[in-house]
């Protein structure tokens, strides 16, 4: 009985330890409605509490930071770019300090919305070689503004949410990427039929995941007119703007930095295709209005993830 009380005892000083300390961290690391720390809920299943309070925990996410980073790749396929541009003043508010908004358009008051969805190709570390092919290829969402650094100039995309159908993954990046804010599908699909028709599903059920569903088809060619005309002179040069995005910034102000990732796709512009159809999302709604979408096609890129590296604020 007594070495029972003590075990007890030892428990309960352990968790008053680590509730304190996490709660010293919220005091820095506070909630936000987009990004790393916006609240986060699992769609389904009996370890939905658990799950929640892991991938919210501020005192797990600060001992994950001490892992280094490795270089990450992944042969992606079917990435479906939908994109919108807005009224510059409806997004600015959503940049984190230290980051300023891309503005485009002939008198700098627009800016960009992107979502992208893909299939993944074995997404693993690159050490792995060939047995790579051995780990699942999840579908994910990225859905992003187009920033720049203050200080140094650098030009990247900050992401308001990311999300993955698969619960491990979600975690994984959670903790150990600080630009994921990762949450994760009910259910997501991408489908291309042999026709070249696209069918769109990114459904968060009760969880904290974006929404979307879009039924979409190829255009012959790249069209001369639509919604990015008002930021844009012709297609080829949004295109130009919108596939380059190799670096993704987010912010630490606990800490004065501003973190880069540091990736490599190289997409030719000639591989997009530009596609037409309809798409519904209240996500998008919430933050771009009543703004058009527009979309494209990339059939497959080879996606690597290089480093991640930090500079003050």
């Amino acid at each position: 009985m007594l070495m029972f009380l003590a075990v007890l005892g030892s428990v309960l000083s352990v968790g008053s330890a680590t509730w304190a300390v996490e709660r010293s961290l919220r005091r820095t690391r506070r909630q936000t409605g987009y990004g790393r720390y916006a609240p986060w809920i699992h769609p389904r299943g009996r370890l939905a509490a658990p799950l929640n309070w892991v991938a919210d925990s501020r005192l797990l996410r600060r001992v994950c930071e001490r892992i280094p980073s490795m270089v990450f790749v992944s042969d992606v396929t079917d990435v479906v770019y939908v994109n919108y541009v807005v009224d510059a003043h409806r997004i600015a508010p959503l940049v984190p300090p230290g980051l300023e908004l891309q503005r485009i358009g002939e008198g700098g008051d627009q800016a960009m919305l992107t979502f992208l969805s893909y299939r993944h190709g074995h997404l693993g570390p690159a050490l792995l070689g060939r047995w790579r092919r051995l780990l699942p290829s999840p579908l994910q969402s990225n859905w992003r503004i187009y920033v720049r650094h203050r200080r140094t100039g650098s030009l990247g995309v900050y992401f308001l949410s990311t999300a993955v159908d698969r619960t491990l993954h979600a975690l994984g990046a959670r903790m150990v990427a600080e630009a994921l804010p990762m949450h994760v599908f009910e259910r997501a699909s991408i489908l291309v039929s042999e026709d070249d028709h696209i069918e769109l599903l990114l459904a968060p059920g009760r969880g904290t995941a974006p929404d979307a569903e879009a039924h979409l088809v190829p255009l012959p060619e790249w069209p001369t007119d639509g919604p990015w005309r008002c930021a844009f002179p012709d297609y080829g040069q949004m295109l130009a703007y919108c596939v380059p995005q190799d670096r993704a910034l987010s912010v630490q102000p606990w800490r004065g930095q501003v973190t880069r990732q540091e990736i490599s796709l190289g997409i030719p512009l000639k591989s997009c295709t530009a596609l037409s159809g309809t798409v519904v999302s209240a996500a998008a709604s919430a933050v771009i209005g009543n703004a058009e979408p527009f979309a494209f096609l990339v059939p497959r890129v080879r996606f690597r993830f290089e480093s991640e590296e930090r500079d003050p604020i």
